[in-house]
């Protein structure tokens, strides 16, 4: 069988909505996947500002921003279209949507896009809420990516995206993933207070120094004490470290090294820790993808760091690391399609597996 679809992603550092359409193929329960087309489109400074604050709305203004977020979503969908000649080539749409609000403790999780309105403006089938099922079924509804690691991306021993959350995946049995800290939405702030959009390729931070007292503070923080599945809402870095980080009142390019050693050090203790998981062999790879992966210094500081350790930090080709997340949202959306198992109860901790995702129809009948 083969399946030609349309994944979407909005991460919590708001760059803008990445859309990738790839061609997936399935021959007696094996499946592989190309990458056909992929582009991201920036927020401008309203839509920016407008996601900034959702968590500040009425209900009705949150709704009424769901709506148009949705339609917005859609009109970027038929642009990408156009632009990359998809024309009758796309069969089905999977959105994530902008995480907005995350608790899991209480069973709920709600991200901006609505599908009905983005089927409405694509006239395509469109698949969305997709971490609404594990969450009702007592998961963190995160991370939902691994089932895409697991089953397209098998060579690799374990799998780390450095987007607004760094979050990682362990290729183990059963397989095991969680979100690890706050990452570029956290360094594009402080970026911002330095006028930048971000700290391009970390050379703000190489220039700084480690403020001892403040990485000791950040990692005594109580969410880096619980056992996984956990998974974090993007408040905590808004809301928490940056605040934190803020009140130090130190130059901005010691804040950002301070960070980005801090990244590093909760992503080796991460994954050193899970010594009953780790593949009986010494020559591990991890994969890393994200915005993240861009950014020379950190993962210069993360590869001498995992050295010890034995695992190489693989960066893959530029679209992949960009566009990882939309690609499996896609094939998220296939299972969807096909009624299969899209979200792994071993990684959110959820009471069993589940086929995550509202369908909406948008063609005519």
């Amino acid at each position: 069988m083969v399946y030609r679809a349309i994944g979407i992603m909005s991460g919590s550092s708001l760059d803008g909505l990445d859309i990738a359409f790839a061609e997936f193929h399935e021959n007696a329960g094996k499946w592989t996947y190309e990458l056909k087309s992929t582009a991201c489109y920036p927020y401008d400074e309203e839509w920016t500002g407008r996601l900034k604050s959702a968590t500040k709305l009425s209900a009705m203004d949150y709704l009424l921003l769901h709506a148009d977020y949705g339609h917005y979503t859609g009109q970027k969908v038929n642009e990408f279209i156009e632009e990359h000649q998809l024309h009758y080539q796309v069969s089905l749409i999977a959105s994530h949507g902008h995480t907005v609000f995350h608790v899991p403790a209480k069973k709920m999780t709600s991200q901006l896009g609505d599908g009905a309105a983005i089927a409405a403006e694509t006239g395509l089938p469109v698949v969305t809420d997709l971490r609404a099922m594990d969450v009702a079924l007592g998961g963190q509804g995160a991370p939902i990516v691994p089932i895409g690691e697991k089953i397209l991306l098998k060579e690799h021993d374990y799998f780390l995206n450095l987007g607004g959350i760094a979050n990682v995946s362990v290729k183990a049995d059963p397989y095991i993933a969680f979100d690890i800290c706050p990452a570029n939405r956290v360094l594009n702030m402080l970026a911002n207070d330095a006028g930048k959009n971000y700290d391009d390729g970390g050379a703000m931070a190489a220039s700084g120094a480690v403020n001892t007292a403040l990485l000791e503070e950040l990692n005594r923080l109580d969410y880096y004490k619980q056992s996984y599945p956990k998974s974090l809402a993007n408040d905590f870095g808004t809301d928490i470290v940056y605040p934190l980080i803020k009140n130090k009142a130190i130059e901005v390019k010691d804040a950002l090294r301070t960070y980005v050693e801090h990244i590093v050090f909760q992503i080796q203790k991460a994954i050193p820790g899970l010594e009953n998981f780790k593949p009986q062999t010494s020559n591990l790879k991890l994969l890393a993808t994200g915005g993240g992966a861009f950014n020379t210094f950190l993962v210069e500081r993360l590869r001498e760091n995992l050295k010890e350790h034995s695992i190489e930090v693989v960066i893959p080709e530029a679209n992949l690391v960009s566009y990882k997340e939309a690609l499996i949202m896609a094939f998220i959306g296939v299972l969807r399609w096909r009624q299969e198992y899209n979200v792994l109860s071993s990684v959110t901790g959820s009471s069993r597996n589940s086929i995550g995702g509202a369908l909406w129809t948008g063609q005519e009948a």
